[in-house]
């Protein structure tokens, strides 16, 4: 399989920091490959410098055959971007952006509205091609925006944070949009927090912490390392609810296959186990002993959060802060246009 997308030990540094730090990566032709990563991984950042927005300072990337520090034209002609905010027009409607976009893109203005009326098809907003955009839901904006990348059928797609903001339904919109590209062979390279998403979406995922990626594989090889199942108990909320969720620590670490992981807020504790029946039966038994209520226990199979959790040692975030966007850094993604460069 032909790799569309590579890094070799890229570096980008801002003063002392390093948002890159010996950035390693292969994506093959026609994959859905997901990026994630703790707040500040790095995760923008890459996607920023395959798509000529940044430069780095070491290494070496090829994107779609060409290499974005020296033939950045060349790559800005085979890629599309969707930042983490849709931009397009809320004034005009859907067919008017996307006949805008591709004028801008250098289409003729015949084949920009014969492009528009087939991708807004494409993505089910035809019925709202006039409406202004102003009054479309996020997933419609969302489509949308997805839409205008793909005025000039990029070979390769990038969406950072594509879901951030939107309500379960909306995400379902842009996930079946996601899938549609890939089934037409259109590489994508997709940035995350909700690690559903990646698990849903992506053949397969890199973990990235400090600037470089410390795990990847398949979503079910990167499951498989963590081990077995998963047991969780939610104590009951209580004025000792403190105490309580101590206690339940000290007994599920006594049956468990690795440390507990605590999440306080939620009043959780979970950690592997080897031996699901004795481990839930232990933990009941002692539970019920000490006087600790419990409001649910359960065994469950290993997710990407438990991936994530034993990687980074923390979970994920629901936002990428300290990452700039590219339209906080004044560079549209549907264009190229940028103004810090």
């Amino acid at each position: 399989m032909a790799v569309t997308i590579g890094a070799e030990g890229l570096v980008k540094r801002y003063g002392d920091q390093r948002a890159l730090d010996g950035f390693d990566l292969e994506v093959d032709r026609g994959a859905v490959f997901g990026l994630l990563g703790p707040n500040g991984a790095g995760k923008t950042t890459a996607v920023r410098s395959f798509a000529t927005l940044l430069r780095y300072d070491a290494g070496n990337a090829r994107v779609a055959g060409r290499d974005p520090a020296t033939e950045p034209h060349e790559v800005r002609r085979r890629i599309g971007l969707s930042g983490q905010t849709p931009a397009v027009d809320e004034i005009l409607g859907g067919r008017q952006n996307l006949v805008l976009f591709g004028r801008l893109n250098r289409m003729t203005r015949s084949d920009a509205r014969r492009r528009a009326d087939e991708l807004l098809g494409q993505f089910g907003l035809a019925d709202a091609a006039e409406k202004q955009v102003k009054h479309y839901s996020g997933g419609m904006r969302r489509r949308l925006d997805l839409a205008v990348t793909l005025l000039l059928r990029p070979e390769v797609l990038f969406l950072d944070e594509p879901t951030t903001g939107l309500d379960p339904r909306n995400r379902t919109e842009v996930w079946e949009a996601v899938r549609s590209l890939a089934a037409d062979g259109t590489t994508v390279l997709l940035t995350t927090q909700y690690l559903d998403e990646a698990d849903q979406l992506a053949d397969r995922v890199a973990v990235m912490e400090a600037g470089k990626v410390i795990a990847d594989g398949t979503p079910d090889e990167l499951k498989r390392d963590v081990g077995g199942d998963q047991l969780e108990v939610v104590v009951e909320e209580s004025p000792r609810d403190g105490a309580d969720l101590d206690r339940a620590c000290e007994t599920v670490s006594r049956y468990s296959a690795g440390p507990p992981h605590v999440d306080r807020a939620q009043r959780r504790v979970s950690a592997p186990v080897d031996d699901r029946v004795a481990a839930m039966a232990g933990v009941l038994r002692d539970l019920q002993e000490h006087r600790v209520a419990i409001e649910d226990i359960a065994l469950r199979k290993p997710t990407l959060d438990d991936v994530f959790l034993r990687l980074t040692g923390h979970a994920a975030e629901s936002r990428t802060e300290g990452e700039t966007t590219t339209a906080e850094k004044g560079t549209h993604p549907h264009t190229g246009e940028q103004g810090n460069r």
